[in-house]
């Protein structure tokens, strides 16, 4: 039938791209690797050194994921189309739907794996570290950072990725003034690296009585949380801990004692703090993570040699130019302005469906990789 060939043929020119990603994946390489790999973790001396160990053993998971996620793609690519057979040969229009629901997400799962392929930053596999800021507006502006940081909760979920909330201030009325917002999982900072930027939002106000249109701004930043494999060297002088009780949600536990943490870096007087966590430990060592990505980020994005040579706030990220703007009335639309990439059903959008934005960035900037070649 008609309409099963079509889907097949749609399909069927997605294989070379499918063939064009196992080559670039180099599959049959990871395979060896993860084998010499494995064999060197059966050495005799191979835990004498746990930090050498414990990055054996996470490069031989993020391979064997790379090469388990191919796997279920080409599965899935082999699946739709024996489908498609099958419903084409029966003459079942009932199963036009899901077969066409099938090459969707093939196609989908196809872009996102070559888009990752693009993710060769040094810090593009990392965890992503999300800090949300209110701009002028008061409690819509408020509001506007909790509608955003609910979209990266949702898109993270979507993603198969862990998030949670670090840190947050209450907003007076509603919302937050700002937050802080941990996405965990491979690729996570290469993916989220392109939502830094001012977010704008144009609205009816659900806090005007008179019913008016508002033009609110939130700031988003976005660093790679640095882990145990790279070293970041701090001197403790240089670190100022006070610490407060947690507020607002987080439960009574959390409420009773002060836990939360605050660090200040005295050079730069950049500051970053943890309430969520149930000890004064637990919420230091996140704080001083948070600190170690924040110093790093600053020091690969101005050139610096070390870190000691970041001085003054005025080395801080700044909130840069408006990079999207998300429109409720007098018509629905969010448009990225950088790439020209736009979504009317704002509604998906604000629920986590952004991956065309992500995508339409990152193609964009191999294309000026390219261009500089």
């Amino acid at each position: 039938m008609l309409q099963f060939e079509e889907l097949r043929l749609q399909l069927e020119d997605q294989r070379p791209k499918l063939e064009h990603l196992r080559a670039s994946l180099g599959l049959e390489q990871m395979a060896a690797e993860i084998e010499r790999l494995e064999a060197q973790s059966t050495a005799e001396n191979f835990w004498s050194d746990q930090a050498a160990s414990q990055k054996v053993f996470q490069r031989i998971s993020v391979l064997k994921s790379k090469i388990a996620d191919y796997t279920r793609l080409e599965n899935d690519f082999n699946d739709a189309l024996m489908m498609i057979e099958l419903s084409d040969e029966e003459g079942d229009l009932g199963l036009l739907d899901s077969c066409a629901q099938g090459v969707r997400a093939v196609i989908d799962e196809l872009e996102r794996q070559t888009l990752a392929t693009l993710l060769t930053g040094d810090y593009d596999s990392k965890n992503a570290i999300l800090t949300f800021h209110a701009g002028a507006g008061g409690t819509e502006a408020q509001d506007w950072v909790a509608m955003l940081v609910r979209m990266y909760l949702h898109f993270s979920e979507k993603q198969g990725f862990k998030s949670s909330i670090l840190d947050f201030l209450d907003g007076e009325e509603a919302g937050y003034k700002s937050a802080v917002l941990l996405v965990e999982g491979h690729n996570a900072f290469g993916f989220l690296k392109s939502e830094a930027g001012v977010h704008r939002l144009v609205r009816i106000s659900p806090f005007d009585a008179s019913g008016r249109r508002h033009t609110s701004f939130a700031s988003v930043e976005v660093m790679p949380e640095i882990d145990d494999t790279i070293d970041v060297e701090i001197n403790p002088d240089d670190i100022k801990m006070d610490v407060y009780r947690a507020s607002g949600a987080g439960g009574q536990k959390v409420n009773k004692t002060s836990s939360a943490v605050r660090i200040t870096h005295i050079p730069t007087g950049i500051v970053t703090s943890c309430q969520v966590e149930r000890s004064q430990h637990q919420n230091r060592e996140v704080a001083l993570r948070m600190l170690k990505s924040k110093l790093m980020e600053i020091k690969e994005r101005e050139h610096l040699d070390k870190i000691e040579d970041i001085k003054g706030v005025q080395m801080e990220i700044g909130w840069g130019s408006q990079i999207r703007s998300y429109v409720f009335m007098p018509y629905t639309l969010v448009k990225d302005h950088r790439t020209g990439f736009e979504v009317g059903n704002i509604n998906a959008v604000m629920d986590g469906e952004i991956g065309g934005f992500i995508n339409a960035y990152l193609k964009m900037e191999s294309l000026e990789k390219l261009g500089k070649q």
